[in-house]
């Protein structure tokens, strides 16, 4: 049932369940349900969830305010926490106040331009390692090659370590972990219930545990200039140094979060290449004429223009992460309605990003879209796949750099051919996961 703005200034929205809310709503059409809350509501929604009300964001100026400009009076809140503190821990992207701002300000020198330029080699090294395993005419489980690479380029670029003998451990307790936190009954039963998803969750937190420590105990002497170094290394204000346990927290976040959200892109970048073969026409010229069959390196990333427009519209239409929640500290008014202290507020970059006031056609995958004049006119934060504000993604630009070569390596080489009858139907809990693999079948340009 549709409520519309109540005497009590409440913005229109619909009515839940008793008791569950939207989430049985939400949970059986994540994409449709938000898109939907737009489409009927307008650009601020509300709804009563178990945990308290609910406001979905949906302009521009009103996710600037909360995400920038009064930035200082959100926080990540307790739904966040609740999914995913259980495997993250208290890392920088879970952790508020002055640890986040230490831990953060300790990690930023990994992702400055000086190192982020020291990355480009690797990742170019480990796509083409990869690549060499592939079998002209076979057909690969490609969003899983894309899963190792990445994660094999974060584990050697940030932490100076070889990880090929635990993908697989990684990679499962991953899974496992997104799966559970899919159930209904994680996000709204008490967090003292010991439920079945809790108990997935904490195996596959312990078992992306056995990997860290290992990783860290390679890093104890702290001789080396990498990320684990660098935080063994840190004292905090009252000097003592960091914790295992606040090490191991830092390093978990940046291996799950630095390696999946750009595998997901480079996988619906190739989905949606292999369906508009006119764009992939263009990509592979641009490549022939910048790359001239050599391997890409940082030099050749400026002249890469129509690679990273393939990106950009890439995410545009497929945001890894499809929405951004917060929760005010303190009442503030956004949009003309009083936001309470403790509600969750919800900013989705599926609704954003297709949104017709900003994109015309906006369901069309156009890279060309990405001119000069279209990002000068956009409204800030109409366009926000890292996030915004403080909070920004503090890879973003590894992210960029990694997506471009790995990428361009790729297409360099090989035209991908998606297997016929294969769709793209998305998961959406905390990443927009595919629920089934994207299988494509790898042909060598050389021989094609």
């Amino acid at each position: 049932m549709r409520r519309d703005v109540d005497p009590d200034g409440m913005p229109p929205g619909p009515d839940g369940l008793p008791v569950l809310g939207t989430h049985p709503s939400f949970l059986r059409d994540p994409y449709g349900f938000m898109t939907r809350m737009a489409r009927e509501y307008g650009d601020v929604v509300a709804w009563e969830d178990p945990g308290g009300p609910v406001y979905q964001l949906n302009h521009p100026e009103y996710i600037e305010q909360v995400l920038v400009g009064n930035n200082e009076n959100y926080l990540k809140g307790e739904n966040f926490q609740t999914i995913l503190r259980p495997m993250t821990g208290n890392g920088i992207l879970n952790s508020e106040g002055a640890i986040w701002r230490r831990n953060r300000h300790l990690i930023q020198p990994a992702f400055g331009p000086d190192r982020i330029e020291e990355y480009a080699s690797m990742m170019t090294d480990v796509t083409t390692e990869t690549l060499e395993d592939w079998t002209d005419g076979e057909t690969r489980p490609f969003h899983e090659d894309m899963m190792t690479v990445t994660l094999r380029i974060v584990a050697r670029a940030l932490f100076g370590v070889e990880i090929d003998d635990h993908v697989d451990t990684i990679g499962s307790a991953l899974e496992e972990f997104m799966r559970a936190t899919e159930r209904l009954s994680h996000l709204v039963l008490p967090p003292g219930v010991p439920t079945l998803s809790r108990v997935r969750i904490r195996r596959a937190r312990t078992r992306i545990d056995d990997v860290v420590d290992g990783l860290i105990a390679s890093r104890s002497d702290g001789s080396d200039d990498d990320v684990i170094s660098t935080l063994l290394e840190a004292t905090t204000d009252d000097g003592r140094g960091l914790t295992r346990e606040e090490v191991r927290d830092e390093v978990v976040t940046l291996l799950l979060a630095g390696h999946e959200t750009t595998a997901l892109a480079l996988s619906f970048a190739a989905y949606l290449l292999a369906q508009h073969p006119h764009v992939e026409t263009r990509l592979v010229a641009e490549l022939e004429d910048v790359l001239d069959g050599d391997p890409p390196t940082m030099a050749d990333v400026p002249e890469l223009s129509y690679t990273e427009r393939v990106l950009k519209e890439t995410m545009r239409l497929y945001p890894p992460v499809p929405g951004v929640v917060r929760e005010p500290a303190k009442p503030d008014v956004v949009g003309g309605y009083e936001i309470p202290a403790g509600a969750t507020i919800r900013m989705h970059q599926w609704v954003v990003h297709r949104d017709s006031r900003w994109y015309d056609d906006p369901l069309a995958f156009q890279p060309e879209r990405w001119t000069d004049e279209l990002e000068r006119e956009l409204p800030k934060l109409a366009y926000f796949p890292f996030s915004a504000g403080p909070r920004r993604c503090i890879g973003d630009r590894f992210a960029m750099l990694e997506a471009t070569l790995v990428l361009a390596t790729i297409y360099d080489q090989y035209h991908l051919e998606l297997v016929p009858g294969t769709d793209l139907d998305l998961r959406a809990v905390i990443t927009a996961r595919p629920k089934d693999e994207i299988r494509m079948t790898v042909h060598r340009r050389d021989g094609w």
